[in-house]
């Protein structure tokens, strides 16, 4: 999505603040909080090397291929606030492996409990179960990678200061998550654009 999209897209749902979760850079975020009329909250989904962990309340990217302590180690080292997306979709081979989770699950903030292309319901409900057994806070991800699927799983909670990551911990703590799942076929648009992208770096004979 174009930056312009996602802003009208959001004022057109009513959405009054968005966490812009990009693999592996912080540029689309820092750009989208220029433009937006509404709260925007800088993070960054980290690939590590067990795994996906996403950062929020970034000021800088965090690199790539660290372990997910050294991962957890540079988000805290900006005040940021650590999460945990997808960790139990079987189809997404980007998720937190099951060992790493057990083992930084004390250092996790918030669990994403529901998401929206999660294709399985016990998928979400194993995230959920696996939250409020260590006492995480509870997010959801509508994870929009097209203009239509955004606003479809959202958050409802107070409104909070954007420069205290831990005032917004607190209100997330009583909100509530609104859960639509999205369309299965909204995968497509994802795999075509990866596709295109890999061809594009593929040597020409």
């Amino acid at each position: 999505m174009r930056p312009e999209v996602l802003v009208a897209r959001c004022i057109d749902r009513g959405i009054s603040c968005l966490a812009v979760t990009e693999h592996n850079n912080i540029q689309g975020a820092l750009t989208l909080q220029k433009l937006a009329p509404f709260k925007v909250i800088i993070g960054e989904e980290i690939k590590t090397t067990r795994g996906e962990i996403i950062g929020l309340f970034l000021q800088e990217e965090v690199p790539r291929d660290l372990t997910p302590y050294q991962t957890i180690d540079r988000i805290r080292a900006q005040g940021g606030l650590v999460a945990v997306p997808h960790p139990f979709d079987r189809f997404r081979r980007s998720r937190l492996d099951s060992d790493a989770l057990k083992q930084i699950a004390g250092e996790i903030d918030i669990m994403e409990a529901f998401n929206a292309r999660t294709t399985l319901l016990q998928d979400s409900a194993r995230a959920e179960d696996f939250g409020r057994t260590h006492g995480h806070a509870f997010g959801i991800g509508s994870d929009s990678h097209t203009p239509l699927e955004v606003g479809g799983a959202y958050l409802e909670m107070e409104d909070f200061d954007l420069r205290s990551p831990l005032e917004f911990l607190e209100k997330l703590r009583s909100g509530r998550l609104v859960c639509r799942r999205a369309n299965p076929l909204v995968h497509l648009p994802t795999r075509v654009v990866k596709t295109l992208r890999v061809l594009k770096r593929a040597p020409s004979f």
